[in-house]
């Protein structure tokens, strides 16, 4: 099984130094439980272009930076790669960014929200259980760092991810039991190590600190990331035995 990452963002050169590119987060949130993946990374943020849909078994993409309405160069040819996938049958999951730009290609809407920053160990509820999600019964606890929220649902889409900050913070593609594609706007590739330090590397110079601080004081709750990891193996494992 070969699954494409396609990179939307970049890191700054000390937080790659010690935790690689956004690629290598995914690697080692799903290729535990996927051992019969091979991972190959597509640099979209740096003009890279996949070949085709089919390149991959699955596509994941990163989070990043930019914002989706923003006109980025890259970003209108990553909508209409990823309504290719999508029209292949070609199964695609997205994350933070990720969620927001397959939510807008297929015809959703995202904006800067006016409450403001998501930031620390959140806690989400599952609005419906897809069979392919693993070790999550009702709902979950992971990281999230965004301000932009998708705001409207693509037609086709479901919501099946929610809290009271984000109310569309994931979606499912098609039938929730065996989607298409799915995306959730919280970081389950992320480590609390990791908030804290690109909290105090760049967060907490465009964060407010009354914003910043406590959601900082989460990050000594335990997370669910495993959990999304193994869900994550389950969704392409399945995608791939239907095909």
């Amino acid at each position: 099984m070969k699954i494409g990452i396609l990179e939307t963002g970049h890191l700054s050169d000390t937080l790659k130094a010690k935790y690689g590119r956004y690629p290598a987060f995914f690697e080692r949130l799903v290729g535990p439980f996927l051992p019969e993946a091979a991972f190959f990374t597509v640099a979209i943020v740096d003009g890279e272009v996949a070949d085709s849909p089919t390149q991959a078994d699955g596509w994941i993409i990163t989070g990043s930076r930019s914002g989706v309405y923003e006109g980025e160069p890259w970003i209108a040819p990553l909508e209409a790669f990823l309504r290719e996938c999508l029209a292949a049958g070609v199964p695609v999951v997205g994350i933070c960014f990720g969620h927001q730009i397959l939510a807008q290609a297929m015809g959703g809407k995202v904006e800067k929200s006016p409450k403001g920053w998501g930031v620390g160990l959140l806690d989400y509820r599952l609005t419906t259980r897809p069979g392919w999600l693993e070790d999550m019964e009702t709902g979950f606890t992971i990281p999230a760092i965004h301000q932009d929220q998708v705001v409207e649902v693509p037609e086709g889409a479901e919501v099946f991810v929610q809290s009271d900050f984000c109310p569309i913070a994931g979606l499912v593609y098609g039938d929730p039991d065996k989607p298409n594609a799915f995306s959730i706007q919280p970081h389950p590739e992320m480590s609390a190590e990791f908030v804290a330090d690109i909290a105090e590397e760049r967060l907490k110079h465009i964060i407010p600190a009354e914003t910043l601080q406590p959601a900082l004081e989460t990050l000594t709750k335990p997370g669910d990331q495993a959990a999304w990891g193994k869900s994550i193996a389950a969704f392409f494992r399945q995608a791939k035995a239907g095909r």
